[in-house]
């Protein structure tokens, strides 16, 4: 007997739930959103380059980390901000071709600055004792949906992010917890797993904020059917 969601509801375990089943129906286009996700983070990696304790740094590597900090800033976030579109598009059921993974380009300022301007204040977060920079990720965990996808500019999409995951931070919090178990029982499984457990995260993320949508689109459907007919009732008394 299939059990199936039909539709996500923003809970941890719903949304967890909800993801596996999207994420099993569009296995092969995840997997390759994911797998495009990798490599273009490999040159990102560059900025992270520990230099041996004891040796002065050398150009080169200097140079291979101004680099990979410059496309971690310019270009990684379009891929990123591509990739959880693309994710949305299968929590919410819709065909999608990989080519529009690379939609942010047509969006690209906003992009790059929403993706600084959350970046700048999570770190500022952090640095007020990192409890202030849990809370804004949890809270501006949407931005990259609403820029990608409502084409919302950056500082409308952190205003809207803060509306829309208000009384859902714990829950968001929550599903960040629950990835590391995920993500590392993933790494258990000959390693490969950690892909399958990566692509399951970012399917439950994306059905987390399609159930806050949903949510928020059935609340204006019920403040606007009111207006409706009382625009019925007074032209039925004139």
């Amino acid at each position: 007997m299939e059990t199936e969601l039909r539709l996500p509801a923003a809970r941890i375990r719903r949304s967890y739930g909800y993801g596996w089943q999207q994420m099993k129906k569009y296995f092969l286009y995840l997997f390759l959103v994911i797998l495009i996700l990798a490599v273009a983070d490999i040159p990102a990696g560059m900025a992270n380059v520990d230099l041996e304790e004891g040796f002065r740094p050398e150009p080169s590597a200097v140079f291979f980390q101004i680099i990979g900090f410059i496309y971690w800033l310019v270009l990684l976030p379009v891929f990123q901000y591509g990739g959880s579109y693309l994710f949305l598009k299968a929590a919410r059921n819709e065909s999608f071709e990989i080519k529009e993974m690379f939609k942010g380009f047509d969006n690209y300022l906003n992009v790059i600055l929403a993706h600084l301007l959350v970046s700048a204040i999570i770190g500022l977060g952090i640095v007020m004792l990192i409890v202030p920079g849990i809370i804004a990720a949890c809270r501006l965990a949407f931005v990259p949906y609403l820029v990608i996808d409502r084409d919302m500019e950056p500082i409308a999409a952190v205003e809207k992010s803060w509306q829309m995951t208000k009384g859902h931070g714990w829950r968001i919090f929550g599903m960040g917890l629950l990835a590391i178990p995920v993500f590392f029982l993933g790494l258990l499984m000959v390693i490969v797993g950690a892909i399958f457990s990566v692509m399951w995260i970012c399917t439950a993320f994306a059905s987390f904020y399609y159930a806050v949508e949903l949510k928020e689109q059935e609340g204006l459907e019920r403040i606007e059917v009111p207006n409706e007919g009382n625009e019925e009732d007074d032209s039925a008394s004139v």
